[in-house]
C-alpha cells in the first residue's frame, strides 16, 4: 500500500527531440533483436542543475560501439559508451556524471554545470520496454512507464496504456507491486512525469514514472514541390507524416520516399468520402496542412476535414487570407449550408483556422516557409510563445537546450 509519495513534478519530455531520438534508437533495437544481440540501454532519471537533456531521455548502445540517441549535450555520450557494458555486466545500475571540476565522482564535463544520474541495463530487463515504445509509436498511443530506482525491485517497470487503443505487446510480462502499477496509471491520467518516494511493504523506495505522448502526426494535402520540404523536415522531428493529392502523378513514391502514408485522393467524391483513408488516420490532435493551390481541391479538402467528427487540432491553409475566406466558403456550399449562412459559416471557421499557416519568419523558399509552418505547429501544440529565449527566459532559467 503506498504510504507517503512526495508530490508530483511536471516534467514534459522534450517532445521533438525525443521523438526523433526514439524513432532512431527503435529501428536500432529491431535490428539487435532480429540478431540476438545484447545492448546497453541508458535512460535519464535524474537531474541536479542544468543539463542539455532532461529525464526520460535515451541512448541504445551495442557491443561494437554503436550508438543511438543522445542524454547530453555531446560531452557524455562517448564515456558513457566505454564503460556500459562493464557497469552493467552484473545487472541494472545508476550512474552519477557530474561536471563539476572538484567533483572526484567522474567529471565528464558536459557543459551545463549540472549533475546527470543514468540508468543502465543490458537487454535482458529493457527489451520488453523498449517492445513497448516500439508498438506505442508505431501505433500513435501515449503510454506512461513507472520504473523503480531503489530497493529490491529496483529496475522493475510497470507500463500503462489506454485499452481504448491497440496496447504494447504484454507477452512476458512480470509481476510488478500494486504501487508500481498506480505510479504508471497516475501518470497516464494526468499525462505529467514525476518522481516519487514511497513505501511499500518491502522498505521505502523510489520511483520515476515517465509520461510518453502520442507520435506526432501531420497530414499534408497536396503533393507539389513545396510540399517536399515540408515532408523532409517533419519526418526529422520523428513525427508520422501522410501527403495525399488528386493528382497521381503528383503523389508518387519517388517523389514521397518518406511519406508514412500516401493516397490519391478522390477529389470528385469529396467531402462524401469523408471516411476515405486520407482523412481516417488523422487523431484530433493531429496537424494538417491544406496546400495543394488548387481551389478545387483545397475547398474539397477543408470542407472533409471540418466535417470530422474530431478535426485536428491544426489546421492550416497556404496562400493570402482572401483566398481561404473563399475556399470555406465552398467549403460551406458542398457541406450543404444554405446561401445565407454560408458567410458567417466561413467567418466562423476561419477564426479557427491558420491561414496563412506559418510564422512570420521571413519565408521565401520552399524550406524556409516549410520552416516556419512547422514552427507554428510546434507552438500550437506545446501552447509555447514563439518568443526569443532570451526574452522568455530573462528571468534566469537555469536550464539548457
Amino acid at each position: 500500500m503506498l504510504r507517503k509519495q512526495r508530490p508530483p513534478h511536471r516534467r514534459w519530455l522534450s517532445d521533438n527531440r525525443f521523438m526523433t531520438d526514439l524513432a532512431r534508437i527503435l529501428a536500432l533495437h529491431r535490428e539487435l533483436e532480429a540478431a540476438g544481440s545484447d545492448y546497453v540501454l541508458a535512460t535519464v532519471v535524474a537531474v541536479e542543475g542544468s543539463s542539455y537533456r532532461k529525464p526520460g531521455a535515451l541512448m541504445l548502445l551495442t557491443a561494437e560501439g554503436r550508438r543511438v540517441g543522445t542524454i547530453s549535450g555531446g560531452c557524455l555520450e562517448a564515456q558513457v559508451a566505454s564503460r556500459a557494458f562493464w557497469l552493467t555486466a552484473d545487472g541494472p545500475t545508476i550512474q552519477r556524471y557530474s561536471t563539476a571540476e572538484d567533483d572526484g565522482d567522474r567529471p565528464y564535463g558536459s557543459g551545463c554545470g549540472g549533475v546527470v544520474h543514468l540508468l543502465l541495463e543490458r537487454r535482458a530487463t529493457a527489451a520488453r520496454f523498449l517492445a513497448a515504445l516500439d508498438r506505442a509509436f508505431e501505433h500513435r498511443i501515449p503510454i506512461a512507464v513507472a520504473t523503480v530506482l531503489e530497493g529490491p525491485h529496483f529496475g522493475l517497470r510497470s507500463i500503462a496504456f489506454n485499452h481504448a487503443h491497440n496496447p504494447p505487446d504484454a507477452t512476458g510480462t512480470p509481476a510488478v507491486p500494486s504501487e508500481l502499477e498506480a505510479m504508471a496509471q497516475q501518470s497516464l491520467a494526468t499525462q505529467e512525469s514525476f518522481d516519487a518516494a514511497i513505501v511499500t511493504s518491502d522498505g521505502p523506495t523510489r520511483i520515476r514514472a515517465d509520461y510518453l505522448r502520442a507520435r506526432p502526426g501531420l497530414a499534408i494535402f497536396g503533393a507539389g514541390d513545396d510540399a517536399q520540404p515540408l515532408l523532409r523536415q517533419a519526418t526529422e522531428l520523428g513525427w508520422f507524416v501522410s501527403v495525399a493529392d488528386g493528382r497521381s502523378h503528383l503523389a508518387t513514391r519517388d517523389r514521397f520516399p518518406q511519406a508514412a502514408r500516401l493516397s490519391t485522393l478522390p477529389v470528385k467524391e469529396l467531402p462524401g468520402a469523408t471516411l476515405h483513408q486520407a482523412f481516417a488516420h488523422i487523431e484530433s490532435s493531429d496537424a494538417a496542412v491544406v496546400m495543394t493551390h488548387s481551389f478545387d481541391q483545397d475547398s474539397a479538402i477543408l470542407a472533409c476535414l471540418l466535417a470530422l467528427p474530431a478535426p485536428p487540432a491544426y489546421i492550416g491553409v497556404l496562400g493570402p487570407q482572401r483566398r481561404t475566406r473563399e475556399l470555406l466558403a465552398e467549403a460551406a456550399r458542398l457541406l450543404h449550408y444554405t446561401e445565407s449562412a454560408v458567410a458567417a459559416q466561413a467567418a466562423r471557421w476561419l477564426a479557427q483556422l491558420h491561414a496563412p499557416t506559418g510564422l512570420d519568419l521571413g519565408a521565401d523558399s520552399p524550406e524556409t516557409i516549410a520552416l516556419s509552418i512547422l514552427a507554428e505547429i510546434q507552438k500550437s501544440r506545446t501552447a509555447a510563445t514563439a518568443l526569443p529565449l532570451k526574452q522568455v527566459r530573462a528571468a534566469g532559467d537555469v536550464n539548457v537546450r
